[in-house]
């Protein structure tokens, strides 16, 4: 029986129009680099935005990698301000099933790699924080705990009190499946772009999730 179901947040429930990493490295990260006196150059950064190099990786380059992302993070909060205020975020239309899926007794929680700052600026504007039990953002005492490294999630089962067992996992990248699948979760892809070999299950969208959560599906 399911008990919980913790989702991913950027490009799982709420989406940026015309995001792409690279445009945002050259225009919010790179300017906020020069500010700390640093830069890391594109294919590096790419790297550790991907997983495949720790976040710690930038002391190679004498700073302390915790002020490195700190001011990064502060870089995309005036970002994220301003896209809202643009109106270029936007959530995914079947974020309306969180209240569905809340209804039926299920725990939930947000965990994000963006800041816990961040993460909730963009949920709170859209009133969703109201559905989350917790909610996690990257941690700044173990920065090398995103995904692809389980720790937010277990985090999140430690404080919802359930079990890997009865958790499912929802995202939408394979960063998500990889955390999902080494924190011993069942992991659900929602496609919101490109299928990604490795979850276990392959929704369009969240209301497929409601009806298999009420057929016992999962």
């Amino acid at each position: 029986m399911i008990k919980a179901i913790i989702f991913d947040v950027d490009e799982t429930l709420v989406y940026y129009e015309g995001y792409s990493l690279r445009e945002w490295y050259e225009k919010v990260g790179l300017p906020a680099m020069k500010e700390l006196g640093v830069i890391v150059d594109w294919e590096i950064f790419r790297k550790m935005a991907r997983g495949e190099l720790p976040r710690s990786y930038v002391e190679k380059f004498q700073i302390n990698h915790v002020k490195f992302w700190k001011a990064l993070d502060e870089a995309n909060r005036k970002y994220r301000e301003e896209l809202l205020k643009e109106g270029k975020v936007h959530t995914f239309k079947d974020v309306e099933a969180l209240k569905e899926i809340k209804n039926l007794g299920i725990k939930l929680a947000a965990v994000s790699n963006a800041s816990q700052d961040n993460t909730e600026l963009v949920l709170r504007a859209f009133d969703l924080l109201k559905y989350f039990d917790v909610v996690y953002g990257k941690d700044y005492t173990y920065l090398d705990g995103v995904k692809p490294n389980p720790y937010l999630i277990n985090k999140a089962l430690k404080a919802l009190n359930v079990e890997p067992k009865e958790a499912i996992l929802v995202g939408d990248s394979e960063l998500d499946i990889i955390a999902g699948k080494r924190a011993k979760l069942r992991v659900v892809q929602i496609v919101r772009e490109k299928r990604v070999e490795g979850a276990d299950v392959y929704i369009n969208s969240l209301w497929e999730l409601v009806d298999k959560l009420k057929t016992g599906e999962l």
